[in-house]
């Protein structure tokens, strides 16, 4: 099974590759982001607990995200793999994906870390800002706080993969076409 981190920071390419690898290797896609919403929406009961952490201003517990991420991968009967999306962001979160993938026979093959210049992030980011309305990528001191988070506090997941010999660092600048490329080589390479 073929199960992926893409890793990179706000406005990195993250989603438009995620689509194109979904594509050329029939993988799942999981977002932690779109897995919250899911539940939520049907008032499962572990969507409830989230909501009820989020409507204080809380991080939901990572307890509480991996159950949620356990159902969704449960869901699906025999896939080719899944590509993590918005998960692990710390390292607690890392090592807890670990034991569950382990706990159903897998796990993490590498983690694809998209490497884009700080000006280049902003640049795109303001340019998906006018294209998809993101009031969020508009503001520039809300990208600098956006940024300096992923610095800070994401970031370092990059040394949990990387002690495991499955960080693969992938040169994000250039055109889409061009880092996809990069991208499929190096999941082809393995």
């Amino acid at each position: 099974m073929l199960n992926i981190v893409l890793f990179g920071p706000p406005g990195a390419g993250k989603g438009t590759q995620s689509e194109r690898l979904i594509d050329e290797f029939g993988l799942v896609h999981l977002s932690t982001g779109d897995i919250f919403r899911s539940n939520i929406k049907g008032q499962t009961e572990l969507g409830k607990l989230a909501k009820s952490y989020m409507d204080q201003g809380k991080l939901v517990p990572d307890s509480v995200t991996i159950d949620l991420l356990r159902a969704e991968v449960l869901k699906h009967n025999k896939p080719k793999g899944f590509i993590f999306d918005g998960f692990p962001r710390t390292n607690a979160q890392a090592e807890a994906l670990d034991v569950f993938l382990d706990s159903i026979d897998t796990s993490i093959t590498l983690m694809l870390s998209l490497d884009v210049e700080e000006e280049e992030l902003k640049k795109r980011l303001i340019k998906r800002a006018e294209v998809s309305g993101r009031a969020d990528d508009a503001d520039p001191k809300i990208i600098d706080n956006r940024i300096a988070v992923y610095h800070k506090e994401t970031s370092p997941v990059k040394s949990f993969y990387e002690q495991q010999r499955k960080l693969v660092s992938i040169e994000g600048m250039g055109s889409v076409d061009e880092i996809t490329a990069r991208l499929f080589t190096s999941i082809k390479s393995i």
